[in-house]
């Protein structure tokens, strides 16, 4: 398709020429190529160049930068195109690396080391704006992307043993990084920090030894230090590295549906606005008792005026909420209804009008214990989630009464074999009964008393100023911290790991999490997503061309 100029001689001898929007197409009859128009932009002369303009702009928007620049040149050697680099995310992510510390600080805690701070900062942004990228990279094959196709204020080139010293020097400068960078942003985007949501999930990392490999690890590098038999600092005792206490997650359930590698659990504290401001990394098999108490210590030293913790239901144990209690601390938790628990009984039996809150969740205060301790509970009431409960219930109703339906026609011994294996399943399980004779039956009784539950949860809190409405809404924004580990699992792509060394297995979450920080950072200022706002910035290229030499003048005769 091209651009064609016809002509045309008048009667008084002027020449008028035309533009039209042809496509060459060969004849099917004869097999030879004519000119087919596709659109007539009109004379010449009164064509709109400006509509031509706009339609040139429109289609280089589908071309490489490099090809659109040779493109405009018209292709008769004007310029050539040397180099051209993706900038946009890398640019918009160092100005927001400048604007939050994090650079200076790194140059700063490079202070009196045997470290040159501007060359690790620049290595530790480039492996965070590579996190940001379309698809983030190795260590190894990250160098690349800087040396050919990225462009980083201040980085040529890149290699492999840099990034692996950056790593260890971050994870050496960690603790005075995480605290800047909390109160950096806390200030910059005027946060409330008095309440914080945590979670935790599980990751994996690759290795080449088989489980059984693993009981030993005595092929450390050189200046590796063997674990002692103190304290870990976790609360707990030190079994070892994260490699061989990972192991111990192997016979545990892995919710990444991977047993056979090594586990480690990622502990991750946001803000109500989904800046998440520390992540920390536990071994596989580290229980919820030596996770929260260590989150607690570690932001005990940030001196906060006043914190609450909303938390998932696996941090429910009463050591948990009392150590949480320290230093006037407060809590928000998620308890089962389902669970049959003292307090779950209690607090569905107290009688109570709910009332309405943001959203259409509905909201009830129940009190159960009037001890030193006591807690006040929330019964909270979701219309939508309640539907959806139904629904779900009504599925596996109809599964299960598939399952049964020919169960009177079996022999005493087959209908117990089937017993036991629906049984198996929790889901048939709570709506399954057996008579007196021994036939299968749905369980009415049952199904009435968990459709009583539809679109309920109870809500634990230690802090009596909050309101119902507060604890509710805040139980629902744990929701930000669940986007998070979305965000670091598919958008910042965490995984695969292939390091073996506990630190670097540390450092590399670290990079993940300041990646994470940026892109959350970049969403709450411009009320966009990542993925479309890196759609628009990718246009940015830095092109570097070459004008093409003016003709020589001719020798004088």
């Amino acid at each position: 398709m091209y651009l064609r100029e016809t002509k045309r001689r008048n009667a008084d001898g002027s020449v008028v020429s035309y533009l039209a929007l042809a496509q060459n197409e060969r004849d099917p009859g004869t097999g030879v190529p004519r000119a087919r128009i596709v659109h007539r932009f009109g004379r010449t002369d009164q064509v709109d160049r400006e509509a031509l303009a706009r339609l040139v702009r429109s289609i280089s928007r589908f071309l490489d930068p490099a090809d659109a620049v040779a493109a405009g040149s018209g292709g008769d050697g004007e310029v050539s195109v040397l180099d051209s680099r993706t900038m946009g995310a890398c640019w918009l992510a160092d100005r927001l690396w400048e604007r939050l510390g994090i650079g200076e600080t790194i140059i700063q805690a490079a202070g009196g080391r045997r470290v040159e701070g501007a060359v690790v900062e620049r290595a530790i942004f480039a492996m965070v704006a590579n996190r940001l990228s379309v698809k983030p990279l190795s260590k190894l094959a990250g160098c690349d992307w800087v040396a050919d196709r990225a462009y980083i204020d201040g980085l040529a080139e890149l290699s492999d043993d840099a990034c692996y010293r950056a790593m260890d020097f971050l994870h050496a400068a960690l603790p005075a990084l995480q605290e800047r960078v909390f109160f950096n942003v806390a200030s910059l985007l005027d946060l409330e920090v008095e309440m914080l949501f945590f979670d935790t999930s599980s990751t994996y990392w690759q290795t080449d030894r088989l489980p059984e490999e693993l009981q030993d690890d005595d092929d450390r590098e050189d200046g590796d230090v063997a674990p002692d038999d103190g304290e870990d600092g976790n609360g707990g005792q030190d079994d070892g590295t994260l490699l061989e206490r990972g192991r111990r997650a192997y016979s545990k359930h892995s919710k990444d549906h991977r047993p056979d590698l090594p586990q480690v659990v990622v502990g991750m504290a946001v803000t109500r606005q989904g800046i998440p401001v520390r992540v920390w990394t536990f071994p596989g098999n580290a229980s919820d008792q030596v996770i929260i108490r260590k989150v607690r210590d570690d932001l005990r030293g940030w001196n906060l005026s006043r914190v609450i913790w909303v938390l998932d239901r696996g941090f429910t144990s009463e050591q948990n909420r009392r150590y949480l209690q320290r230093a006037g601390g407060h809590y928000i938790v998620g308890e089962k209804l389902r669970s049959g628990s003292h307090e779950a009984r209690a607090a569905l039996s107290r009688q109570g009008r709910y009332h309405e809150v943001d959203g259409g969740l509905r909201v009830k205060q129940v009190r159960v214990d009037d001890g030193t301790n006591r807690d006040r509970f929330v019964i909270a009431h979701n219309p939508e989630r309640a539907v959806r409960d139904q629904i779900v219930r009504e599925q596996i109703l109809a599964r299960l009464r598939l399952e049964i339906a020919a169960a009177d026609k079996l022999t005493a011994n087959k209908r117990a074999e089937l017993y036991g294996a629906l049984s198996t399943k929790p889901a048939f399980n709570r709506f399954l009964r057996k008579t007196k004779t021994g036939k299968l039956r749905i369980d009415r009784s049952a199904v009435a008393r968990e459709a009583k539950l539809d679109g309920k949860y109870l809500l634990r809190t230690s802090d009596e100023s909050l309101s119902a409405e507060d604890i509710a809404l805040g139980y629902k924004a744990l929701y930000e911290a669940e986007r998070g580990w979305r965000d670091l699992k598919s958008t910042i792509d965490m995984r695969p790991v292939y390091h073996r060394r506990d630190d670097r297995i540390e450092s590399h979450v670290q990079l993940c999490w300041l990646a994470l920080l940026l892109l959350r950072v970049t969403e709450t200022e411009t009320q966009d997503t990542w993925r479309n706002l890196r759609n628009e910035l990718d246009r940015m290229h830095l092109v570097t061309l070459r004008p093409a030499r003016e003709p020589c003048p001719s020798a004088p005769s």
